[in-house]
């Protein structure tokens, strides 16, 4: 009884207190009920709108395997698939190594392409890079199917056709119009015009019977793009508000944190590099970059330069970016490299290829007095608007020690913005993942570190982790309203292509290569008599890459008496040339490894008399 008239007080004074709270706010109890329901409805809407909204009910797969482009930067291409129909998106080369000599790119392994192909409808391009079409001629000397892409991407894949003397498959393309869906096999495809490095690239709408996916291709968010279309954040939303199964996106830049500034930010930079420059202006960048070409020949005008082109990729990928109405320029401001002689230094712009310091590049051969219209001088300015590939720090390295060599200043790194990436940072990836709002998540585009923290930003933007896979070349996901998993593994690799006869190099040479470039090689000549089973003269031993040169004779006599013991010892041996040849070359190999470490080839040549 006594602490139900203890709590009288304090009940009373809690009801005072709400009273003066709701008299403080101006608010009656009802009101106070009608605040407290618009806040839960509130609530419950911001939680439906970041809730992605797919069709639970639907029975549709989807299997997406990577067959390129995932643990390292190039060579994209994955296939989409359904039971029924499969499609390709984009066919692309990369970069060798430094020990893979006599290789100038790499193409993907088709091998599954193979097993699919009696379902697969047809190729889709999101864009004109090297990195995504560079393999198109190859896959199509051994399989054609209908390329389906926008012009700029299907004019640069004919100019590729038009090299290997492929003209006649150019018949397999199909232009498509952006925001225009089309139905290939059991995909309906639509492409978003998105902003990037180069022109006209896309980001793909798939939609299936399991849901639409969003593929971003390489993509950045421009709101100031050169040519004034910025990328179509309103159809992605679009497709967001419908429900989104499964994004897709690039992670090339995953580690850089804001934004990605805009190609725009590069014209302030060259004005100012132009304005100082008192002789010729060298201007080099991705042959591919063509509104930065674009920037540097509107400056070249604007400081009343004539302009010339030199190199064979920069030409073409102008000329064809001209001939599609995609840049316009008067024809009266280019000259031929061989008529540059007839103007002041000072009325010369040159845009050329060799950013990224390649030996057969037209910057490199100026730049060691091997080009026939042009060499450096010291009154030049060289632009290299351009960052270096991973790989080619120590070519384009060697490409600046040349250049300042002749004389001539080179801005490279001394300005933030000579430069600037086609690939989103950290809040381009974000914003996109809200406009699409998946319900599962792929980083692509990139090394494991790159995919790695493009996982970390999803999550952040509310993607659980359950529902985001890091891929590797060859893992085939399948995709449903309810689930997302690894199922199998295909067969993935490089093939080795050598440009000058654009022709695949097989494996075997290449490791060869490698194995005579790191440990050297041995041949060995050998006459033996039949009857004596003795040699007839001392074996004669070459070495390359093993032994320096003043110890070559050292090395033969030490190899001759090796092997003249062994004949000695297992003469019957000669009765069998060919087992003979092979235990010459292990007796040598183990000799030569205790001695000098190293597993050189070894050929031997025995001649039975």
């Amino acid at each position: 009884m006594e602490q139900k008239q203890s709590q009288q007080p304090q009940q009373q004074q809690n009801r005072n207190q709400q009273k003066n709270a709701q008299r403080r706010s101006g608010h009656s109890g009802g009101v106070y009920k009608d605040i407290k329901k618009a806040i839960a409805a509130n609530e419950r809407m911001q939680q439906s709108r970041l809730t992605p909204r797919i069709n639970t009910k639907s029975n549709g797969k989807v299997r997406i395997t990577p067959l390129g482009g995932l643990g390292e930067i190039g060579g994209n291409i994955t296939v989409f698939e359904t039971e029924k129909s499969a499609i390709i998106i984009d066919v692309g080369m990369s970069f060798p190594t430094e020990d893979m000599h006599g290789v100038d790119i790499l193409i993907p392994d088709f091998s599954y392409l193979h097993e699919i192909k009696h379902k697969i409808h047809g190729i889709v391009i999101t864009h004109a890079h090297e990195d995504h079409i560079g393999a198109v001629p190859y896959l199509f000397k051994e399989m054609q199917f209908p390329i389906y892409g926008t012009p700029l991407p299907l004019g640069m894949i004919g100019n590729k056709f038009d090299e290997h003397g492929m003209r006649n498959y150019k018949s397999y393309f199909r232009y498509v119009e952006k925001r225009k869906p089309i139905k290939i096999g059991d995909f309906e495809v639509e492409w978003m015009h998105m902003t990037h490095s180069i022109i006209d690239a896309s980001s793909l709408a798939i939609t299936t019977e399991a849901g639409t996916i969003i593929h971003t291709g390489d993509f950045k968010i421009d709101h100031t793009p050169i040519d004034g279309y910025p990328a179509d954040l309103h159809r992605l939303a679009y497709y967001g508000e419908r429900g989104v199964l499964l994004l897709l996106s690039d992670s090339t830049n995953s580690h850089n944190p804001g934004i990605t500034k805009s190609e725009a930010s590069v014209g302030p930079t060259f004005d100012l590099l132009f304005s100082r420059a008192k002789g010729r202006v060298l201007m080099s960048t991705f042959s591919s970059n063509i509104h930065r070409v674009y920037q540097a020949i509107e400056h070249g005008i604007k400081y009343n330069r004539k302009v010339c082109i030199i190199g064979r990729s920069m030409e073409k990928n102008l000329d064809i970016t001209m001939e599609l109405g995609y840049v316009k320029l008067p024809q009266n401001i280019f000259i031929e490299p061989h008529e540059i002689g007839k103007y002041r230094d000072d009325e010369i712009l040159i845009v050329t290829t060799g950013s990224q310091g390649e030996a057969m590049s037209a910057l490199y051969r100026m730049a060691t007095n091997e080009h026939r219209h042009v060499k450096i001088k010291p009154t030049d300015t060289i632009i290299l608007s351009a960052k270096a590939i991973p790989g080619n720090e120590r070519s384009v390295s060697s490409l600046i020690n040349f250049i300042q060599k002749c004389g001539a200043t080179v801005a490279y790194q001394d300005f933030s913005e000579i430069h600037v990436s086609g690939h989103a940072a950290q809040e381009e990836q974000k914003l996109m993942i809200r406009l699409t709002k998946p319900k599962f998540f792929l980083p692509v585009h990139g090394e494991y570190n790159h995919l790695m923290k493009h996982k970390d930003t999803a999550m952040k933007c509310g993607i659980p982790e359950r529902n985001i896979y890091l891929m590797s070349d060859g893992d085939q996901i399948e995709v449903t309203p309810k689930y997302m998993k690894k199922v199998r593994s295909v067969r993935t690799g490089k093939a080795y292509i050598d440009n000058q006869l654009n022709e695949e190099i097989e494996s075997d040479v290449v490791i060869d290569r490698q194995k005579m470039a790191t440990e050297g090689i041995v041949i060995i000549v050998a006459q033996i008599s039949k009857d004596t089973k003795k040699f007839i003269s001392k074996p004669k031993v070459s070495s390359f890459g093993l032994v320096a040169d003043k110890k070559d004779k050292e090395f033969e006599q030490e190899i001759s008496g090796l092997l003249e013991q062994f004949l000695t010892n297992k003469p019957e041996l000669v009765e069998t040339p060919k087992k003979l040849e092979n235990d010459f070359r292990q007796v040598v190999r183990k000799h030569i490894f205790r001695k000098y470490k190293k597993y050189p080839t070894i050929v031997p040549t025995i001649f039975i008399m």
